[in-house]
Formats: C-alpha cells, structure tokens, sequence
C-alpha cells in the first residue's frame, strides 16, 4: 500500500443488516486500511458528510434491501457537490447484474456480489487506490 487509506463503510436507507458491512469494515481494518463504519439507516447526506468529514479515499456502500438505483446515485451526486470526485465509490450486496452497468455508468468503480473474497475486496481497493495516488502524483 503507498499509504494508510481512509475507508468509509455505509448502510444506506432502511436496510437493517449489516453484518456483511461489519465483516468487511473488519477485513479491511486487518489489510492496513483505516475504517470507519458509520451504521444502519444512513441518509446520503450523512454518507457524504462522514465522507468529506473523515477526508476518506473511499466509500464502500452495503446494500441489501434493493434500493440500490435510488441511493447510490445520490451520494455520487452529493459526493460531486462537495467537490470530492475523487473518491472510489464501491457497492456490496445484492445486486442484479443487470444494475451493475447502470451503476458503473453512474460513477460506481466496482461492485462486489455475494461470494465475493475479503482477500478479493482488500486487493482490489489497494491496487485501485494505489493506482489514484500515483496518477495524483504524476499530475501534480
């Protein structure tokens, strides 16, 4: 890893479990990222606020309850507002492959699926992160 990277883990909406979020917000910890999970029945708004408040590189958004196609696009929207584009935004949960399109179109960077590795999710953060930062570097 360049550096330790700052890991917002959500549960947007009315969805009420989070034990997937809490095992990644874990497996994440324990691969070296900083993590901080903001709970259930979070709005976009507090997302985005937790986000831009922690100065995170990513936001990791658990969504079981389907309400994907409404809540995503809305914090990519907050997120632009708040002038942080920069951040890799991932979805986890149960997700229809036919979303994960719409959703990449949207601004989502990857989307995890059941049966998913945490060795697969922490790998594919570093090397995405890692990626960023270099490519900051260089511009700069």
């Amino acid at each position: 890893m360049e550096r330790t990277y700052r890991v917002v883990v959500a549960k947007p909406g009315l969805d009420g479990h989070d034990r997937g979020a809490k095992v990644i917000a874990r497996a994440l910890r324990d691969a070296g990222f900083e993590v901080v999970y903001t709970g259930l029945h979070q709005t976009p708004e507090q997302i985005v606020a937790a986000v831009v408040h922690e100065d995170a590189d990513a936001v990791g958004l658990s969504l079981l309850s389907g309400a994907h196609l409404v809540l995503v696009p809305r914090v990519i929207e907050l997120l632009t507002a708040a002038g942080r584009e920069d951040v890799v935004v991932v979805v986890g949960g149960i997700i229809p492959e036919a979303d994960v399109a719409t959703l990449s179109g949207l601004g989502v960077s990857h989307v995890f699926t059941p049966g998913a590795s945490l060795a697969e999710i922490g790998q594919w953060m570093e090397t995405t992160l890692d990626a960023r930062e270099r490519a900051a570097a260089e511009s700069s």
